[in-house]
């Protein structure tokens, strides 16, 4: 049965978050408008293309997580590796709205916070995550996708803080950067794929 009292409360949630976003445009003297704003329209079919597909591979691991989680704890609550999943939907959010929303830069642009700084802080993340499930879980996993995923990941962002490349949008920060995508998807979703199989045994 349909709990319509959650939808209103969701609807309703969303509405005040709308309402509070057009009051802040009000505040800093922006068009509201620009809440609605179109994203950039690419000036060819290849613009921005492989951008757009490591965005998509960011948004894969935390639906993957957050289904299969919700799946383990209908069928197998206690499932001892439900946390794992769990925390692995929230990591790969967290990393998906920072790609998505560019948070990082809003925080260099606005407060003042440089870069580096944010990333130290979602790295210690990272290894408190990486510390808490490694020795009963991640082992037992095809861990090494992860690793890749991980290095390719450092080696891209050191590519952007050490400023190795002319621009911004490099091969050289890109081509790591997706291939740490493909291979991050590949290792939740057999990872989920294992979980969820093994449950139903």
């Amino acid at each position: 049965m349909i709990k319509y009292r959650s939808i209103l409360w969701l609807n309703s949630l969303c509405l005040f978050t709308v309402f509070g976003l057009l009051a802040y445009t009000k505040y800093v003297n922006t068009s509201a408008g620009a809440l609605f704003a179109p994203p950039h329209f690419p000036d060819s079919p290849t613009e921005g293309l492989l951008t757009n597909i490591f965005q998509i591979l960011c948004a894969i691991p935390p639906f993957i997580c957050a289904f299969s989680f919700a799946t383990l704890r209908k069928i197998n609550p206690q499932n001892k590796n439900n946390n794992f999943i769990l925390y692995s939907a929230l990591l790969t959010l967290g990393f998906l709205l920072n790609e998505k929303f560019r948070i990082h830069i809003i925080l260099l642009t606005t407060f003042g916070i440089p870069k580096f700084v944010t990333i130290v802080v979602y790295a210690l993340i990272g290894l408190c995550y990486g510390v808490v499930f490694k020795r009963e879980i991640i082992k037992s996993t095809p861990y090494i996708l992860l690793l890749v995923g991980l290095g390719l990941l450092i080696s891209g962002v050191l590519v952007d803080l050490l400023h190795l490349a002319k621009s911004s949008s490099t091969p050289l920060e890109g081509i790591p950067k997706l291939f740490s995508g493909i291979n991050v998807v590949l290792y939740y979703w057999l990872v989920c794929d294992q979980e969820v199989v093994n449950s139903f045994k």
